[in-house]
């Protein structure tokens, strides 16, 4: 059985188990949304249309992580006129496992486990990086000594700087005048 949803200005297909990416939805990894916005629900040539919305019909959905998108490139140009902008945007969006399509009499539920596992995690474990990588590139507290530290010789480095031109000018100086004494 499936069902048409609208969720995030958007209309989505969906069957019981099918991994769904939607717009950002609030709660927590593990929460269940309920979408209670059904259009359509269909098994088979038993389609049933709302008009608009199928009277009591729900799709449920276990939240699995709320992350950023691919990032998209904005270029703007105006030619002959050395005009050029490039800007990035990354839409926040929300992956969802579908658990239960009911309406019309009819129900479906999916049988699964939902594994609540981010797709950074994922990523690194394919890669052979494991999860250890991807919790050192995490923890951010950890790197921020190493920053401090590294600007702490910069400012060292210039005050030392600073501090050899006044060196140098100082015997030209001592130069100058005594070429204007003689």
């Amino acid at each position: 059985m499936y069902a048409v949803i609208k969720t995030g200005g958007k209309q989505y297909r969906v069957q019981a188990g099918d991994l769904l990416v939607v717009e950002k939805l609030d709660g927590e990894p593990g929460a269940t949304v309920a979408f209670g916005e059904v259009l359509m629900l269909g098994e088979g040539e038993a389609v049933t249309v709302g008009a608009p919305m199928v009277d009591g019909a729900v799709v449920n959905a276990t939240l699995i992580e709320t992350r950023k998108g691919e990032k998209v490139k904005i270029f703007k140009k105006i030619r002959r006129q050395g005009y050029r902008r490039t800007r990035g945007h990354r839409q926040t969006e929300t992956v969802l496992r579908v658990t239960s399509v009911a309406g019309a009499g009819m129900e479906t539920k999916w049988d699964g486990v939902v594994d609540l596992t981010p797709k950074l995690i994922l990523n690194a474990r394919a890669r052979g990086l494991g999860d250890a990588a991807v919790s050192n590139v995490a923890s951010i507290p950890a790197a921020e000594p190493t920053v401090k530290a590294a600007k702490a010789p910069k400012v060292a480095a210039e005050a030392t700087t600073e501090a050899a031109p006044k060196k140098k000018a100082a015997p030209k100086k001592a130069a100058a005048k005594e070429d204007g004494e003689a």
